[in-house]
């Protein structure tokens, strides 16, 4: 006998497996029978136990099997997209198709529309200019006007971008409005972690390319880089980071006691990353 439970929604997720145990929970509820052997032959699959594999995490789709899932899920066209999706987001192999695979997800309008995802915190941490934005309005002078925004980034940013900019930071709560001047506040970022990682390292592929762009084509007194080329036993890495970490502290803390006005933003990386593999 059927149950009255809806059938759970793919835009509910972000992570396909989950949704593969939850809408096979719900076809036990509204038809005990139903079994792994069913949904296989449904899906043109010889073996039993290949939905039991993949919801554990034991095995993962390929084009081949995700077909085939599609026809025994019985997806309309639209969400069978949005499946597929899904499951080049969360078995890409590299970061950089995680991120593509991304956009294709987040830019599926029934799915923004049934998690009212609030992704501006991806975004944020994904576009370099958004953070720059932030700390310039802080600076003395700052126009909320992304005209004049566009044309003060290094490099310069197109108005729309600069538009996003503005619009992701009200948003995120991180500009106000303070005695008719629009300044940087504090603000909050959540960041669903299925992408956390993804965001970060976007925004470290971004800054890193602003900083070879700012080696090649900013004056020598307007920037500062220094690299050294070291071995290394494994056992010191850990407190590498450990070290890096408290210098990038104790700057900030100096930049934020720093008098004076401010009018320029800044980015100061610390890397630290292996150039070759063990010698072992």
């Amino acid at each position: 006998m059927a149950t009255a439970m809806p059938a759970p929604e793919i835009y509910d997720f972000l992570d396909y497996r989950k949704f593969l145990i939850a809408w096979f929970a719900w076809m036990k509820t509204a038809y005990p029978r139903y079994s792994h052997r069913a949904f296989a032959r449904k899906a043109g699959q010889s073996s039993p136990s290949l939905l039991l594999s993949v919801m554990d995490g034991k095995r993962n789709l390929t084009p081949a099997t995700t077909e085939g899932f599609l026809k025994a899920l019985g997806l309309d066209a639209e969400a069978g997209r949005f499946f597929v999706a899904l499951v080049a987001f969360e078995q890409a192999e590299t970061e950089l198709l995680r991120s593509a695979a991304w956009e294709q997800v987040r830019a599926t309008q029934r799915f923004r529309e049934a998690r009212q995802l609030n992704d501006e915190s991806v975004q944020y941490l994904s576009r370099w200019y958004i953070p720059a934005v932030r700390e310039f309005a802080a600076c003395a002078g700052f126009k909320p006007d992304p005209g004049w925004l566009a044309t003060r980034m290094r490099p310069r940013i197109t108005a729309e971008q600069a538009q996003e900019a503005l619009d992701v930071l009200r948003a995120l709560g991180m500009l106000v409005v303070r005695d008719g001047q629009t300044v940087a506040a504090e603000g909050s970022l959540v960041t669903p972690h299925e992408v956390a990682g993804m965001a970060a390292l976007n925004y470290h592929v971004g800054m890193l390319d602003r900083a070879r762009e700012a080696l090649l084509k900013t004056p020598s007194t307007e920037r500062h880089f220094c690299a050294v080329t070291v071995s290394i036993p494994p056992a010191l890495l850990p407190e590498l980071k450990r070290e890096l970490d408290q210098i990038q502290e104790r700057l900030l803390e100096r930049c934020a006691a720093a008098e004076g006005v401010r009018r320029v933003v800044y980015q100061l990386n610390l890397s630290l990353f292996p150039l070759t593999e063990s010698s072992e």
